[in-house]
C-alpha cells in the first residue's frame, strides 16, 4: 500500500498534465487559444496566490510534528499549500470550464493526490483544502476576465 501512496502522491500530477495536453491537442483552434490563455494567466495567478498564502500561514509538515518518516521524501518546510494538489486542482478546474467530464476526472485525480500526500505524512488536510480554494479562485478570476474580454471584442464601438 505504501508504494501506491508514494506513486499517487508523487507522480499522478504527471497524469493530469498528460490529460490536459491530449485535451488541448484534440480541441478546436479557438478553444486552444482560450485554453492557453487560461492556463498561463491562471497558473501565474495561482502561483501568486500560493506565494501570498504560504507567507501568511505556516503549517509545519506532519512528519515533523508527529516525528515519523514520511512515505515521500520531503524537506521540513512550510506545507501550506500543497503544490502538487494545487497544480492538479488548477488543471481540473480550468478544464472543467470546457468539459465537465474531463475536468471532473482531473479534479478526482487532484483529490487522490491530496489524500495520498496526507497519507504520506507530508501534508495536513488544511494544505489540501487550501490548494483547492486557491485553484478555484484563480480559475474563477481568469474566467471572469475571459468573459469580459470576449464581451469587449463582440460589443460594437459607439461613436
Amino acid at each position: 500500500m505504501h508504494w501506491l501512496i508514494r506513486f499517487v502522491g508523487d507522480y499522478f500530477f504527471l497524469l493530469s498534465l498528460a490529460i490536459v495536453a491530449v485535451y488541448w491537442l484534440l480541441a478546436h483552434r479557438h478553444e486552444k487559444v482560450t485554453l492557453v490563455w487560461q492556463l498561463l494567466a491562471g497558473g501565474a495567478l495561482a502561483l501568486l496566490f500560493s506565494t501570498v498564502a504560504s507567507s501568511l500561514y505556516y503549517d509545519t509538515r506532519p512528519f515533523v510534528t508527529e516525528r515519523v518518516v514520511p512515505l515521500i521524501a520531503h524537506s521540513a518546510d512550510n506545507g501550506f499549500p500543497s503544490d502538487h494538489t494545487l497544480l492538479t486542482a488548477f488543471l481540473g478546474f480550468t478544464i472543467y470550464i470546457h468539459s465537465r467530464v474531463v475536468g471532473g476526472i482531473l479534479l478526482l485525480i487532484a483529490l487522490l493526490v491530496g489524500v495520498a500526500r496526507v497519507a504520506a505524512h507530508i501534508h495536513h488536510p488544511i494544505d489540501i483544502v487550501g490548494s483547492f480554494v486557491i485553484a478555484a479562485l484563480s480559475v474563477a478570476l481568469i474566467q471572469l476576465a475571459t468573459r469580459g474580454w470576449k464581451r469587449m471584442r463582440t460589443t460594437p464601438a459607439r461613436g
